[in-house]
């Protein structure tokens, strides 16, 4: 369970069959970036499938008290009337919205977060995986994550060592274009992988538009997010401290938690003084045991072979740590910021978590369309999280747009830790 707490060669050419295996290659992989919707614009079979998935799966047989069968009948002319997959996507969320629970999502191939869904949950979705993705699950993409705030995108978070990051994009951007054209998260970047894209953004409010070149490349969700923690890892010198950071966009699947053991006890931050651990935005997924590494309280175990290699059965960070959180901290991640809270491991600085933390299943529909459901109900130590979050120790809010780069929370968690002060 992952908790986001988740052809034919009939020509008489010889060059004949090899067009046609070509174009039918071609033909799979655009199914595979982009599964055809190819339903009548007239049927709502997908709403409908939708609908008893969410019916025969959710948590609460009850529906939380909510008449369903009303809910569908209110959302269904919508679906029907909406024109293109992004406006019926709209009418089978707007339905989904209408129980009030996290881990409840449609997405479609025009967003990433259909791309990096079904990675997370590829064991549940197995049995469709080579019909929708024969190659694999991936994405035309620069390494963005963006948000809508008053009608414009921002750049929200920036991938590090992927495109845009090697390219100079910053959180804050305000993207305008690409290629003169409106932004679109996948459609602005597919053919073009490898080709130099023009991406128009404004880095200050009402300040000049400036154009950037960068070149889109083919994202595997869970080998981009594990690269880009990796990537992230660094020294910051402040005060003559030596502090770590490390940014986790994924928590779903223990890779990760390998990926921060492997980086504090003999990485790039085995050195540092102290750590701030980043869980903002991204994905869950996360178990109550990867706290583990901050209990000062058991013991490391350590192997070391005749070439005098060492490796660690199990390692304990015992230096100070800070974890970073925000309204995108969801799910798994809001499990480890309350026990991280709660006995104490250190500041947890930024502003209240998502309180987003039901456990979700994933299921492709028969239109190849994403769709999780909340299927069951999470308390930690008793206490339920959903709806409620966590929130930090220390409050500092971060405004995304113009930001140009600069973030509050972290430059917080530095002088928390460089000067031993709180608030």
């Amino acid at each position: 369970m992952h908790a986001f707490t988740h052809v034919s060669n009939g020509g008489r050419s010889v060059f004949a069959p090899i067009f046609a295996a070509v174009v039918a290659a071609l033909l799979a992989f655009s199914i595979a970036v982009s599964p055809a919707l190819a339903r009548s614009e007239s049927s709502a079979e997908v709403f409908d499938e939708a609908a008893r998935l969410v019916r025969d799966n959710f948590y609460d047989p009850k529906l939380r008290g909510k008449n369903w069968d009303a809910i569908v009948a209110r959302h269904r002319p919508g679906y029907l009337a909406a024109d293109g997959a992004k406006q019926k996507s709209a009418a089978i969320n707007a339905m989904l919205a209408e129980l009030d629970a996290s881990h409840m999502i449609h997405a479609t191939p025009e967003e990433p977060a259909y791309y990096q869904l079904a990675d997370i949950f590829r064991f549940a979705i197995r049995d469709d995986m080579k019909r929708h993705f024969p190659y694999g699950i991936s994405y035309p993409g620069i390494g963005i994550f963006t948000r809508e705030i008053d009608g414009r995108t921002f750049v929200s978070g920036v991938l590090a060592g992927l495109a845009a990051d090697e390219a100079g994009i910053k959180t804050g951007d305000e993207i305008l274009s690409v290629d003169n054209a409106p932004f679109q998260p996948v459609a602005s970047f597919r053919e073009k992988t490898g080709s130099a894209v023009k991406v128009s953004i404004r880095r200050d409010k009402d300040g000049p538009v400036s154009v950037i070149e960068v070149r889109p490349e083919r994202i595997e969700p869970g080998k981009a997010f594990r690269a880009a923690m990796r990537d992230s890892a660094r020294i910051v010198e402040a005060n003559g401290k030596r502090i770590g950071y490390i940014r986790v966009w994924s928590y779903a699947g223990q890779d990760y938690q390998d990926i921060l053991v492997d980086e504090l006890s003999k990485g790039k931050l085995k050195d540092a003084d102290a750590l701030i651990w980043d869980l903002r935005d991204g994905w869950g997924g996360a178990q109550p045991r990867y706290l583990d590494v901050f209990n000062a309280r058991a013991p490391d175990m350590t192997f070391t072979g005749r070439s005098g290699d060492r490796d660690f059965a199990s390692f304990r960070w015992r230096k100070p740590v800070a974890v970073l959180i925000n309204g995108g901290t969801r799910s798994g991640k809001e499990v480890l910021t309350y026990g991280f809270k709660k006995y104490g491991y250190g500041e947890v600085i930024g502003t209240r978590t998502a309180g987003a933390l039901l456990a979700g299943r994933g299921y492709l529909l028969s239109d190849g369309s994403f769709l999780m459901v909340a299927v069951n109900d999470v308390a930690v130590d008793g206490e339920r999280l959903e709806a409620k979050g966590v929130t930090p120790t220390i409050e500092v809010p971060f405004d995304i747009p113009y930001a140009g780069g600069k973030d509050p929370q972290l430059d917080k968690a530095v002088e928390v830790l460089s000067e031993g002060t709180r608030g």
